[in-house]
């Protein structure tokens, strides 16, 4: 066998190394975006999850506030616990600051007790400068005592990096936004944290900077050996705004919150090796059918069926194996330079900020070595089986390939059956295996069902051409052996289906987030004090900001939003609650399901939420059903009114309706301002909409706006600037469907053209006895196009409808079983029908080309030998 490789295979790849040259690109492209996509997000989550570790230490347990901060007497009362060890209290806040340009920055503040957290978390131990390179308000001072030092700040290496920009004591001071107004903060040294830009304070400090005396964010406990941590956590007697948690919990929290965007992304990026797998496939049913006399040959001097199956799959894996080394290099590249220019973030938003070095890790690249060899293995199966299944003497007199094999249809209709059933399971581990394994197999299914499809076609419409010779010739080969047209266009099937599913599932996800965004940004001009619901807890409008706006010319009305994070379970995200004005829900949420007026259960008087449907899927809230809910304490510095319900009368809650939320995937809950503020006390805003007077000029209220604000830490922005941010983010985020549907056609149509010379290189004799019979090489181009323009038709159509079902399959299965919203499936119609004209057009064209060398004189005289 290495001996046929390296004489018979040899040449044959010599001779054609622009054929070739197509299989190898093919796989290699396959795994080169497959593997890059793997190295990414695998090297992203990595610095993520050692990032937390450093951030969180060696503690065994933690005790985190459900809400943003808990009371610290809790600690107070931990720290003395027979089986703590030891106990360091951190205060967490997420803010802004301005860098050496005056721009906007993120940065998270860590407050800590230096004499304890050391001992759990050394990377967060302050490190202060030299006496030299202290700012000069703390120089004088006794270097023991920087650390507690107020308004004093130690910066990581990114912080650092940003924010500092130079060495030690050319920037001295930062500005660290808080509450409505923002304060200069003297940098005293650095902490070894490698996580995104960090500002570690003494907790004391960071307590006294951000209004929260008395709270602290968690606890890290160090716990005694042997201690069991059940039996522990029941002895502590947490109540609702308390949750502990174990490393291994914050750890699965983070994977779960890309996991799905991260499987999607892997299994988008294989659809290139899929498609490869296809090309790979049209290369070796040409180079088969060129050297169909060859294997003959071969097979007349003793070599057996098995060892021509052998052969042809060893040539492929010489590719496939070429095409995987290649694919590595070039992925590992793509990925290096991903890094580089965009961190982390594959669009998704879940890594961005960070830059994480590569981590190459040579099992994973075997993996993938091993399927662009498996993807170039199927896609030679075919040809392989006609190079077995040649008849020796038929073929060596040139009269034809092998006998093509009727096959029972029934096959095809148990795997259609078997992938419609697998739409309904659910997601395994959060993932839609089932899912995924149903698209495969509808798409098998239909591809195999194909002959059936094309015999059945073309006896309809045979009785319509019996009266035109060409169309009548173009027909009956297809209705005879329907196993031919199915080959020829099977990749035009397998790839406009892929194609036509990508761009309808794109098209109504972002069909349907446009829409979304209609509905939750109503006024058309927003004032927002921080871009994320962290930086929120921190950064706030100025007090009487709503009636100070709602009283200026132009404005018609205002309404202000609160935002912040709610923990409900260790193993996932928090979720996201939303105080905002709901007088008329059906208009302020984009409802799926409600508004109820009131709860099935027995308490008549709970008070109505509205959940996301990830609360549904994560959560298990029910529409109109009992919802526990408890209400963040709000720090005495903020509470401006007293709570309606105290601590011993807390409120039930029902589920009044459920929403759409494409922008928080693991939950979100709503809930009436005016009715939040009774609860809570809270009346701090996040978020203003602004209503404009007719005639009223936005620039002008704008510039208004601005000067009542008068802070650096609040943005302004209109309605129709957040949706063109909105959909920038989204297409960048789809930008590699856009890539993947391009590839598939292309390799469709590569199929298609290599098949029709497949074809016409076994029909030389058959086209060569028309030309004796007196048709003309116009006649004979016109029959080989009509060919395929009606066998490409088909394929089209087929492709289109499979599409249709596995978009279907993408939007109602696989979207709410990964990210737990819904979207309503919107067909492009017209999009669809120019694609599937122009792969009717190119199929034609190529079959016109392919044509021209049987019109040839080569191919007049192939039936010489017959004369």
């Amino acid at each position: 066998m290495l001996r046929l490789l390296g004489t018979f295979s040899w040449q044959e790849l010599r001779h054609h190394p622009w054929r070739t040259g197509a299989a190898v690109s093919a796989v290699a492209m396959g795994v080169a975006l497959a593997f890059a996509v793997h190295l990414i997000n695998a090297s992203a989550l990595s610095e993520f999850s050692s990032a937390l570790r450093t951030l969180d230490g060696q503690s065994d347990l933690q005790l985190r506030a459900s809400g943003t901060t808990m009371d610290e007497a809790l600690y107070a009362r931990i720290a003395v616990h027979k089986d703590v060890t030891l106990a360091s209290p951190v205060l967490q806040v997420q803010t802004y600051a301005l860098d050496t340009q005056g721009r906007r920055q993120a940065l998270k503040v860590l407050g800590v007790d230096a004499l304890r957290v050391a001992g759990i978390a050394p990377a967060l131990m302050p490190r202060p400068w030299p006496a030299s390179g202290l700012p000069p308000a703390l120089a004088a001072a006794d270097s023991r005592l920087v650390l507690f030092a107020p308004n004093t700040a130690f910066l990581n290496p990114l912080a650092q990096g940003f924010l500092a920009s130079q060495a030690i004591g050319v920037t001295s001071s930062l500005r660290i936004f808080h509450g409505q107004g923002s304060t200069t903060v003297h940098i005293a040294g650095q902490v070894a944290a490698s996580a995104a830009a960090l500002a570690v304070m003494d907790i004391g400090a960071a307590q006294e900077l951000f209004g929260l005396q008395g709270q602290i964010s968690r606890i890290d406990l160090r716990l005694q050996s042997g201690t069991d941590h059940a039996a522990f956590i029941d002895s502590l007697q947490l109540g609702a705004d308390v949750q502990a948690l174990t490393i291994d919990d914050t750890h699965h929290q983070m994977g779960n919150l890309s996991r799905a965007y991260r499987v999607n992304m892997t299994v988008l990026a294989l659809v290139a090796l899929f498609t490869g797998a296809f090309l790979v496939f049209s290369v070796f049913s040409l180079s088969v059918a060129k050297r169909a006399s060859q294997f003959a040959l071969l097979g007349v001097l003793g070599l057996t069926a098995r060892q021509r199956l052998h052969l042809v799959l060893a040539e492929a894996a010489a590719l496939g194996l070429l095409g995987s080394l290649a694919g590595l290099a070039l992925g590992t590249a793509l990925a290096a330079l991903g890094l580089r220019l965009l961190g982390g973030d594959l669009g998704g938003g879940y890594f961005s900020g960070m830059t994480p070095p590569l981590q190459w890790r040579s099992a994973f690249a075997a993996l993938y070595l091993g399927l662009g060899v498996a993807a170039a293995l199927v896609g030679a199966w075919w040809p392989a089986r006609s190079a077995q299944a040649l008849p020796l003497a038929q073929t060596l007199k040139g009269l034809g390939g092998a006998v093509q094999r009727d096959k029972s249809w029934l096959f095809a209709i148990i795997l259609i059956a078997i992938g419609a059933l697998l739409t309904v399971l659910p997601a395994i581990f959060g993932i839609p295996l089932g899912a995924y394994a149903a698209v495969a197999l509808l798409l098998v299914g239909a591809i195999a069902l194909l002959p059936w499809l094309v015999a059945g076609v073309y006896q309809g419409i045979s009785p319509v051409v019996a009266h035109r010779l060409l169309p009548l010739l173009a027909t009956a080969r297809a209705r005879h052996v329907p196993q031919t047209a199915a080959v020829a266009v099977s990749g035009v099937v397998a790839a406009l289906s892929l194609a036509v599913a990508l761009t309808v599932m794109v098209v109504s996800f972002r069909q349907s987030v446009t829409q979304w965004l209609d509905v939750v940004l109503p006024a058309p001009l927003y004032l927002r004090s921080a871009g994320s619901v962290g930086a929120g807890q921190t950064i706030f409008l100025p007090p009487g900001i709503v009636s100070s706006v709602r009283a200026l010319p132009g404005v018609a009305s205002v309404a202000g939003l609160r935002v912040q994070n709610l923990q409900r379970s260790p193993s996932l995200p928090a979720v996201t609650l939303i105080a905002r004005p709901l007088d008329t829900p059906a208009r302020s949420l984009p409802l799926v399901a409600g508004p109820v007026p009131r709860a099935t259960g027995v308490n008549a008087d709970a008070l109505p939420i509205y959940v996301s449907e990830a609360m549904v899927d994560l959560h298990g809230a029910v529409l109109g059903q009992i919802f526990t809910l408890n209400i963040p304490k709000t720090p005495v510095k903020y509470a401006q009114a007293a709570p309606k319900f105290i601590a011993d009368s807390i409120p039930a809650f029902y589920v009044a309706g459920v929403w759409r939320d494409y922008a928080r995937q693991f939950g979100t809950i709503a809930i009436d301002h005016a009715l939040y503020v009774q609860l809570s006390g809270d009346e701090r805003l996040n978020d203003l909409a602004i209503w404009l007077q007719e005639g009223a000029n936005p620039l002008a209220v704008q510039e208004q706006v601005r000067k009542l604000a008068d802070s650096q830490a609040l943005e302004f922005t209109s309605a129709q600037e957040i949706r063109a941010l909105s959909l920038r983010i989204f297409d960048r985020s789809f930008a590699i469907t856009y890539w993947l549907q391009a590839v598939a056609i292309a390799m469709g149509l590569f199929g298609v053209a290599a098949s029709f010379s497949a074809q016409v290189l076994s029909r030389r004799k058959e086209l060569g006895l028309l030309a004796h019979l007196g048709f003309t090489k116009k006649q004979i181009l016109m029959l080989v196009a009509l060919e395929g323009s009606a066998w490409t038709a088909i394929g089209s159509i087929a492709g289109c409808v499979l599409g249709l079902v596995i978009a279907s399959v993408l939007v109602h299965v696989v979207n709410p079983q990964s990210f737990h919203w819904t979207m309503d499936l919107a067909i492009p119609w017209l999009r669809l029908a120019a694609l599937c004209g122009a792969v009717v057009v190119v199929g034609t064209l190529t079959a016109w080309l392919a044509g021209r060398s049987a019109a040839s004189h080569e191919a007049v005289m192939a039936v010489k030998e017959d004369w």
